[in-house]
Formats: structure tokens, sequence, C-alpha cells
């Protein structure tokens, strides 16, 4: 497609435009904006520039930015860099954002050529140059200009940066361009200082003021069911296409009293908790998984407690995970004291797990799957495979890597790439090392099904209506303060946090387990019948604690009268 075609193209898709400074909170508020714009029957497709997708030109250019000694590049010019960005963005506009336009799709855009010029003229490109990027790059969009263009602020960034001149600098380009572009682009300020929620409101309703008439004229030409508000009262029209089960309703009454049995045994140990005889016989996770025992132990004793730099952050937090068993957490300690990389040994810790294996008590939990990782690391013990991948992870200065990622997706990508990593384990890996100080991504951006949430989707719908198992996970989240509403379900959220995409999903795992019983007539993937786990109460309290980040410790000891 020449620059001619594109000037004479028009434009009928939306595109929506994040900008802002790194660790301002921009790519987490686009991925939640396209996810509540999918809810509402938008067809979204997402973008990034330079863009990092498998198999596209920008995935290339990013590597080469990010880790130029790997391809024998000791180190890229500032105008050099930019010109490699400006061709990943011809590219992407010429291949995939056009089209996507021109079939009336929404485009949400992380990054615009706004970024190119902050953070080429911060890094010192030739302001002549950079005016001839720009051009060529505007030459390239033609008739297509944002429909609107969110600018994301705040005081400082998410995450402390090494370099805070620079993103000073990189902020004060920004506040140029907001001046001499207000004339010729809708622009809207969203100041993301306070919690996530709040700065997507504002979004939400910049979205619905300005493109009011244009969402309308949408409705009418397509006369999409989707676009209208459907009856709140009527489960099945709202959920429609995707066709429920009884176990759908079953789905949100076990998570409310789940949730009450958490805050009943706070208030009296002793029980009992709850009437229903399956919750009473069974062992279920909490409807939080950060409530649960072992998810306690890993932020309060493991990544809230020690040395918070990203190495051995990392380093804790993926020694305790590969295991994930408290008390293999405590023999090694008993054994080593403070675990830390700096004092790392290999010979040291096989020794000790070695003799634990040898004294019976497993020194995994059965939560998970772990490959052995023998293919890759050719050891015969497992534990002693999976200490090779921890030393790879390491010597590849992944805590830094994750430190310098935009978004929960790209730690999950950066972990599924390691062997024996698949994509459930690297997505539970991701959302624990994002309890910890080494990220703060929103817990809404995506979503990974395991085996047992998808055995818990498929007796809940009869048919998902064309959406993937994640997306009918994101339209049930998106959808839990109407669906309590509509079953008049009291539900006693985590001290005003909402369930998270991570918390759903393993709910589906649940209350598979759950229907077994519940619903023995409907028949999942598995076939299972039975729930092996039987309850037992644990003796020793937990004294709950969570994320400093969430905002709800202060919280705990105010009042539990949630039920």
């Amino acid at each position: 497609m020449t620059i001619a075609q594109t000037k004479e193209l028009q434009p009928n898709g939306r595109l929506i435009v994040f900008e802002g400074a790194d660790e301002v909170g921009k790519t987490s508020l686009s991925r939640m904006l396209a996810g509540k714009l999918q809810m509402l029957g938008e067809e979204v497709v997402e973008f990034a520039f330079p863009g990092n997708a498998p198999g596209t030109l920008g995935a290339h250019i990013y590597e080469l930015h990010h880790r130029p000694s790997k391809h024998l590049v000791p180190q890229l010019s500032p105008d050099s860099l930019q010109v490699l960005h400006l061709a990943a963005h011809l590219d992407a506009i010429e291949r995939q954002i056009i089209p996507a336009l021109i079939a009336c799709k929404t485009v949400i855009l992380d990054r615009f050529w706004w970024s190119t010029h902050a953070y080429g003229l911060a890094s010192g490109v030739n302001p002549n140059i950079m005016q001839k990027i720009i051009e060529l790059e505007q030459l390239k969009w033609g008739a297509f200009k944002p429909t609107m263009l969110f600018y994301i602020e705040r005081h400082q960034p998410l995450i402390p940066l090494s370099d805070m001149e620079y993103w000073n600098r990189v902020v004060s380009e920004y506040e140029r361009l907001l001046i001499d572009e207000k004339e010729r682009t809708p622009i809207a300020i969203i100041n993301n200082d306070h919690e996530i929620e709040i700065a997507l409101n504002t979004i939400l309703k910049n979205i619905s003021f300005h493109d009011h008439s244009e969402i309308k004229q949408r409705t009418k030409r397509t006369s999409s069911p989707a676009l209208v508000k459907p009856n709140r009262l009527n489960v099945h029209t709202k959920l429609s296409p995707a066709k429920p089960t009884v176990v759908y309703d079953t789905y949100w009454r076990f998570a409310a009293e789940r949730q009450r049995v958490f805050y009943r045994k706070l208030l009296s140990p002793s029980g009992p908790w709850t009437s229903d005889p399956i919750l009473c016989e069974h062992k279920f996770t909490n409807a939080y998984r950060a409530s649960d025992r072992v998810s306690q132990f890993l932020i309060k004793n493991v990544q809230y407690d020690g040395d918070q730099t990203p190495e051995e952050l990392f380093f804790r937090t993926i020694i305790f995970k590969t295991f994930n068993r408290i008390p293999t957490w405590e023999l090694l300690k008993k054994k080593i004291g403070d675990i830390t990389y700096s004092t790392y040994d290999f010979e040291t810790y096989d020794r000790i797990l070695s003799d634990a294996i040898l004294n019976s008590p497993p020194i995994y939990s059965a939560a998970y799957i772990m490959t052995s990782g023998r293919s890759a690391f050719g050891e015969v013990r497992k534990h002693r495979n999976h200490l090779k991948l921890i030393e790879r992870m390491m010597a590849d200065e992944v805590p830094q890597r994750i430190r310098d990622g935009r978004s929960m997706a790209d730690l999950f990508e950066l972990l599924v790439s390691y062997p024996t990593l698949g994509d459930f384990l690297a997505y539970q890996y991701a959302t624990d090392l994002n309890y910890s100080n080494l990220t703060d991504y929103s817990e809404m951006e995506f979503v990974v099904p395991g085996p047992g949430a998808r055995d818990g989707l498929r007796k809940c719908f009869t048919d998902f209506g064309g959406l993937n198992e994640a997306d009918i996970i994101r339209l049930v989240t998106d959808r839990q303060e109407m669906e309590f509403e509509r079953l008049e379900i009291t539900f006693p959220s985590l001290w005003g946090r909402p369930l998270q995409l991570i918390d759903c999903q393993n709910l589906f795992c649940e209350v598979d387990k759950y229907a077994r019983l519940k619903h023995p007539e409907i028949k999942g993937i598995s076939g299972r019948t039975r729930i092996k786990q039987k309850f037992r109460p644990n003796e020793q309290p937990i004294n709950y604690f969570y994320p400093p980040k969430w905002g709800i410790n202060s919280k705990i000891s105010e009042n539990v009268s949630y039920v």
C-alpha cells in the first residue's frame, strides 16, 4: 500500500491511542479498556508500538533495542534507534492497523508517533532528523487520525526507575506535545496517581461522551444486539450468545459462601463456618487466591521479608514457587539460614533436597504438574533440573528484564520462554511475582485458564457463543456485581477488593470439583465424579497480610463484619 493510497482511504473504525512515559500504567489501562469495549460488543484489536508480537518486524527491532549485545551490536545510537522504530511503525500501520480500521474495528494503540518524538528528543536525537521521522510516519497514517488520545500522567513512575532525570525529560517533551497538538487531536489527560480503576472509569466516561453519536450510528449500521444495553435481570440475554447451565448460578453462590467461610473463620476459629455439607466435608481454596495459606506465606514470609532488590526478590520468589510447599522452604531456611542469591550454591541446595527425598516427605506441592526438565537440563532428579533452570534465569538477568517490562503480558512471555514453564505455570508465576515489589500490574490484564478451570467452564456453559475460554473468564469477572445482584446474593469482597481474573479463573476450577457432588448429572472434560481432598482444620492461624500496594492491610484490623 503506497502513501498515496493511504491518503485516499477513508477510516471506518475508531483509533484510540494511549500515550505517556514509562511506568504510568498506560499499557494496563489500554488492555482494561479493550476488555470493557469487547464486553459492549465492540470488535477490538490491540497494538503496541514498536510492538513485540512474534512474527513482526517490531519483534525483531524490540529484541535489538533491548538486547543489542545478543545480536553483536555494542549499542544503538539514538538517531538509528528511532529510525528503526519508524520502520516498525510503518510496517504495522500498513499491514495491521489500517486494514483493521477499514474493517470497521476499534483499534487501541499503545503508543503513537508521540512516543517517537518524546523519547527521541529526550535521548538527544537531532531535532531536524526527528522532524523528518515524524513527517514520514504522518504521511503513512494519511487520513487516519486518533478518535481520542489518552495521555496518562503520574507524578512519579509506578516502579522507581534508575534514571529519573531521563524520565522527567521525557515527561517534559510530552507536555510540549500536549500544547502543540491540542488543536489537531482530541486529547484527554488522565491522572493515574490513585487506584487504576478510577483512571479507567474516567477513560470510559471520555469514550462515552466523545463517541456517543458514533456508537449510535455503528449500532444502527450493524444492528448488533451486543451494543444494546441488555435487560439486567436476564442473565441468558446478557451472556448471549454464550449459553449457561445451572452450574453457572452455582458458581456465584459457591464464590459467595466460600468467601463467607473465610470471614467466619476470622470471627470464630472453632466454627461452625457453614451449613453447606459439601463445603463442610471437602477442601476448597479461597475465593481470593491471595488468601490461601501458601500464597499468604509467600507474600508475608518470602517476598516482603528480606532484601527488596530485584535479584534477591526474584530469587526468593522463584525458589519458593518451584516447590510451592511451606515445609520445603522452612527446611532450606533451617539448613542454610537466609535464602539469598548472593550465597546460593547448587551443591548445598541439591544435598539438602536429596536428603529430604530419602526421608520420604515430598518436597513438591501437588498443586501444579511440574515437568521434570530432564530433556532440557539432563539431570536425573527433577529438583536438580529446576535448580539449573533458576540458575539460567539468573544468568539471563531475568529479574532486571522483569523490571524493564511494560506489562504482565511481557512478564508472562518472558517466563514462558523457559523450559518446563508452560502457559498455565508461567501465568501462575507471573501472578505470584506481581504480588511483590518487583512489578505493579493489574490482575485484570489477562488470564490463562488451567485444566481445572476448563473443566469448570464446560460445566457452566453448554456453548461459549464463539468466545474462547479466556474471553469467558473476563466476561464473567466483569459481570460479577450484576450477577450477585441478579441472584440477590450479598458478596463479602476482600475488604473492598473485587474478584480479579485470577480469582475467577480459580473459582472455575473449584466449582468443577463442587459440581461433581452438587450437579453430578453435568459432566465436564475429565469425567471425574469424586473430590479427593477432605477438609481438615489447620490449627495454625494466619495473620493475613496482602501486597501493601493493594491498600487493604489497614482495613483488616478495623473490623470483619462482612458476614
